[in-house]
Order: C-alpha cells, then structure tokens, then sequence
C-alpha cells in the first residue's frame, strides 16, 4: 500500500473516531459501537493484508501481532481499544514513512541534479535532445545556468562550474581546454564545448546516484542480527502472550502484551541511522558504500596513506633537469616521448614539463616495458632509455657513481623526487619533481586523532629523504619509503595481524592491492574515478583530506545513533512489558507508547542528515620544496 493510500485510510479513521467522541457525548450509543467498529474495520483490512503477504513468505510481522491484537479486542467487545489500535498504527506508520523520507533527503537532492537535455551539435546546428538521446563522441555545447549532462573534456571556451554534486565542493572550479566537467555539474557562468566520452549511465554522476542507492540498501551486521532476532522474537511473543492468558486469564492484558511487545522501534533502529549517515556523507561528496563499512570504519584505529596524490596535491612539477651529459632539452624530448605511454604522474609531469616548454613530441617509442613501482624502458631513435629509481637502475645494471648520487641526494633533502635517466645503460640527467602538501593536510590529521585514530603512517614508493621531509612537516607516526605495491600490502598485512583496525588511502590506480587488502580501502576519487569507485570501500570524490576527518567522524556518529536507537527501542518494550503485567498499561496507551518510540527513533537518526564536524581552515599550501 502507497503512502497516500495510507494518508487517505488514517484520515479516514481519524474522522470515524472523532465521530464517535461525538455520538458518546451525545448518548447515542449503538451509533458510537458501530462508527468504531466500521473505524476498526476500515483501518485493520490493510494490517491484516500485510500480516497474511508476510505468512506467505513464511516471516511474522508486527501486523501479525496487531491482527491477532486487534480481532480479540473485537471479540471481547472492547470497540474503543480495537479502533485505536489500528488508527494508532496506521496513524504511526503515515509518520514513519513521511520522517523516513528525510533520511533519503541527500539521495532525492543528487537525483534531483540529474539533466534532462543536453545542447548538442548535429549537421553543423546546435540542437536539443533529451540527455538519452546523447551519443559519446558528440559534440555538446554549455552556456551558463544550464546543467553537464555528460562526461568529458573541454575543448572550447572556460567556465565556472559548480562541482557541488560530484564532490561536495561549494567553492566553484574554474575550468578551461583539457579539463574534464562531469554530469550534473552546473555552469555558473561562462561558455564551454564538450566533447562526450562518457553518457548516460556510464556518468559519473549516474554511477554515483547508484552507488548510494545500493549502499543505502546494504544491511550493517547489526541489521542483519536484529532481522535474525525480529524472526526469533515475534513467534516467541506469540507463544509468551499464551503463557500470560493461562496464567492470568485475562485476555486484554494478554493482547496488550502482544501489541507492546511489537519490535517494531527495535527493527527500525539500525537502517534508519545507516540511512542518514550515508546520505549525509553523498551530500558533502563522501561515497561510503554500506552500513557493514560505515561500521567498519567507526572501529578503524590505523591510518595509512600513500604520499603523492593523497597527502600531496598530487600535481607535480619539474623543479629541475640536471645533465651529465648532453643537452638539457634533448635529454627533455626523448625522455617525455618514453614517459608518453606511462600513466604514471611523475611520467606525466615531465611530459607536460616538455609541453610547457613546447619541445615537440614526435616519436613514439618502438618498444617499452613498465616497471611497477620502479620506472619504465623504452626503445627511441635506436637508444635504450632507461627512466625511474635508483632500484630500477640497479636492476639493469647501470652504474650510479658518487657524483650522481651526490647530486641526487642532495635534491631529495630538498624535498624533490629524484627521477634517473639512463641512456644506453648510461646515467644522462636527473630530473628533480616536487609536489606540494594539501593545504587541508594537517589539520584534517588532527581532526582524525581527535576522533580516535591511534597512529597514521605513510607508506610511499618516493625516495626516503622527500618521504622523511613530508612526515617531519604533518607528524606522522611512521614513515615507510622506497615501497614496491607488494610492500605496501605485506606491511597492512602486519599490521592488521598485530590487531589493529586498519584503512588505507591511496589513489585507487596504483594502491589498489593496499587498498583491498586494508580493513577500509579509501581513495581520492577526482584524480582516478572510475577506478577509485570500484576498489574502494570509501571513496572522496573532492580530493580533499578534511572529507576523509569529516567521513571518520560521521561513522563514528552513525553507530553512535544506531547504538542509541537500539537501547533505547529496548528499553521502552521492557518498560511497556513490565506496565502490562502491572496492570499499569493498557491496549491503546500501549500502543500510542509504542508508536511514539518508533517515530523518536527515526526522529534522532534524522539528526544524523545535519551532522557536520567544524570546518578545516585551508590555509596556503605547504611545499615540500625548500630553497637552498
């Protein structure tokens, strides 16, 4: 039954028992019986479909104790009770659903955000289309105030966008050529084309809006346990309301029993909160993907993250090219032509570096092999390059001698990465790459030690003198450098064997064996969504530290409210329970208890929607650079 039909049917009753006040008052009482009982009927016909639709999938609901409730207050003629029982519960039920909407309020907003057409270029004219209707490889035209209904990259004009509803972000982007927009993305002002790559359900967006979907239907193990229990406990009552009518004889208390031992608040307790957090976490651009994560994460007491891309901004740039042989912008050429097929970001800064510099890049490399977590080999123009870290130059046999090493060293306690070149097993330059610390970086780890998290370590595959450099600067309680992906999951593996509860954040591409073999496996979304969403357990779809304090803080919250539903929907079926066998509660004061402890329930987890941690105070990036 519809939540208007539900509407109309407690109007309804309401009406029939404020009639029926009025016919009592008035003496006409066989008018008043029969207004009840046609109150009773009208109201209890839809409770007893849904008792029998659960018998037939062999389950016993609350609408089953109500039922039986119900017809044995009819067959002892207590009429007044019969009529506001079920107006109660139907009564109660009307307010559930209309405060359990709220809960899904963050979800409904996002859907909300959907586009529906799309400007696109057909036959040399701009024409609308329904966004179904759009193609990948179209050509889509944004003006400002209108909506991203795809996925792509912009290849005219710059614009302002509001990103709020990928990342949580209110500050606008600034956008121009070659930077991606997404669906549901809205433009503040400004013109841009777009060319789509990805449409319709492949978005961003829409894969987000599914995302949250399936996790705000994913059962936490405390609902899957009191689902196990409600299936347990309402034949048990059942049996419990018989020993009571044997041993007192009385049928109403025994029907009054049955009616307040209805696990109806207790049932509730626990999606409802689960509910709210995650659309409270899909608001301000956090994908937690289900209540057993949501309560994993509340347990987390380690911290690990990855260097660059995660505690750095992840955008890199070349400080300086160092030759020992050669000119600097030949070295420059051929190097970015080899690093043309990595997708690594230290690979690609120097290809941008070349770019910037507007060296042509013309040569594609003839054969090339990537070493994870070392570098690559490449063959261009006939010569053998050989581009990474020291280990990749140990591997292949070239010599790094002391003057080489001196001057690498000497940039890594600048806070560089020291990237090798070799040509033809010849060391022939070094390229010194810096990033920067995230802004929010530090206070974001302050706010996750306020809230419980005992050690944060940083495992990176950087050198150890940049990798020192930056835990110096954020406090960090282990610095790991120099780490092959195999590393990284052998030492979670550590950790997790000594006890700890451990979540590991890294940039969902090259971390993704840690970040599966964490407890919690957490990635920056922006920098490699489609990844990112798949491999992670929570996903930030900002970039931004403070995302993650705010997603830690909020879990913690969330079992907190779900802990204080729980107790508290126990309780008042305890204290009911205990009214009725001392005569103190009676059928429909029992069920109005009732009733009011289920909505209190779903009205605190609603408190959950508001939740928000103080914000971080971004200050100027910190750089891990440092002059000479």
């Amino acid at each position: 039954m519809n939540a208007k039909r539900t509407s109309q049917i407690t109007a309804l009753t309401g009406i029939l028992l404020a009639i029926a006040v009025g016919l009592h008052f008035g003496g006409l009482h066989e008018w008043r019986q029969g207004t009840l009982i046609a109150a009773t009927i009208i109201a209890g016909i839809p409770i007893a479909i849904k008792a029998f639709q659960a018998l037939r999938m062999k389950a016993f609901s609350i609408e089953l104790l109500v039922t039986i409730a119900v017809i044995g207050a009819l067959f002892i003629g207590e009429y007044v009770e019969s009529a506001a029982v079920t107006f109660l519960f139907l009564f109660g039920a009307f307010l559930e659903a209309r405060t359990l909407e709220k809960t899904r309020s963050s979800l409904r907003s996002l859907i909300d955000m959907a586009p529906l057409e799309a400007t696109v270029m057909r036959n040399g004219e701009a024409v609308i289309v329904s966004v179904d209707d759009v193609e990948k490889g179209d050509r889509i035209i944004i003006r400002s105030g209108e909506k991203v209904a795809i996925d792509g990259a912009i290849v005219s004009g710059k614009a302002s966008l509001n990103e709020a509803a990928i990342t949580g972000e209110s500050v606008p982007a600034n956008k121009s050529i070659d930077d991606r927009v997404f669906s549901g993305t809205i433009v503040d002002n400004g013109f841009i084309e777009v060319i789509a790559d990805k449409v319709g359900d492949d978005t961003t967006f829409a894969r987000i809006i599914e995302l949250v979907e399936d996790a705000q239907e994913a059962k936490s193990k405390t609902q899957k346990f009191l689902d196990r229990f409600a299936n347990v406990y309402t034949p048990a009552i059942v049996i419990l309301s018989v020993v009571v009518y044997i041993f007192t004889r009385n049928i109403e208390m025994t029907l009054t029993f049955l009616v307040v031992a209805c696990p109806g608040a207790l049932v509730i307790s626990a999606p409802v909160s689960i509910v709210a957090g995650i659309g409270n976490g899909a608001r301000d651009g956090v994908l937690v993907k289900g209540g057993d994560i949501m309560e994993t994460l509340a347990k987390i007491d380690t911290v690990v993250f990855d260097k660059t891309g995660t505690l750095t901004r992840g955008r890199p740039e070349v400080t300086d090219i160092h030759t020992f042989s050669g000119d600097k912008n030949n070295l420059l050429r051929i190097v970015a032509e080899a690093e043309m097929i990595s997708e690594h970001h230290l690979g690609q800064t120097i290809v941008k570096e070349a770019r910037k510099r507007g060296i042509p890049l013309l040569n594609e490399p003839e054969e090339a092999e990537v070493i994870e977590g070392n570098g690559i080999r490449a063959q261009i123009e006939g010569k053998l390059l050989t581009i990474g870290n020291r280990k990749l130059m140990a591997a292949n046999g070239i010599n790094v001698d002391d003057a080489v090493e001196s001057y690498a060293v000497k940039r890594e306690k600048l806070g560089n990465t020291a990237i090798f070149a070799a040509i033809d097993g010849v060391v022939a330059g070094i390229f010194s790459i810096a990033d920067q610390i995230r802004p929010e970086a530090k206070s974001a780890l302050n706010e996750l030690r306020a809230s419980g998290v005992k050690q944060i370590i940083m495992m990176t595959g950087d050198n150890r003198h940049t990798a020192e450099l930056v835990g110096k600067q954020l406090g960090l309680d282990g610095v790991y450098a120099e780490l092959l992906p195999e590393d990284k999951v052998a030492m979670i593996q550590k950790l997790k064997e000594a006890g700890h509860k451990v979540a590991m954040a890294g940039d969902g591409i090259n971390d993704a064996p840690a970040i599966a073999t964490a407890d919690i496996g957490l990635a920056m979304g922006e920098g490699g969504t489609d990844i990112s969403m798949e491999t992670a357990d929570v996903v930030l779809m900002a970039d931004r530290l403070d995302q993650f304090s705010h997603a830690y803080s909020l879990a913690k919250a969330t079992i907190r409210n779900m802990k204080q539903n729980t107790y508290f929907a126990v309780g008042t079926v305890v204290l009911l329970l205990a009214g009725v066998l001392l005569g103190k509660v009676f059928l429909a004061s029992g069920m109005l208890i009732h009733e009011l402890s289920v909505l209190i329930v779903i009205l605190n987890a609603v408190r959950l929607i508001r939740y928000t941690k103080k914000q971080v105070n971004i200050k100027q990036p910190v750089p891990i650079l440092q002059t000479e």
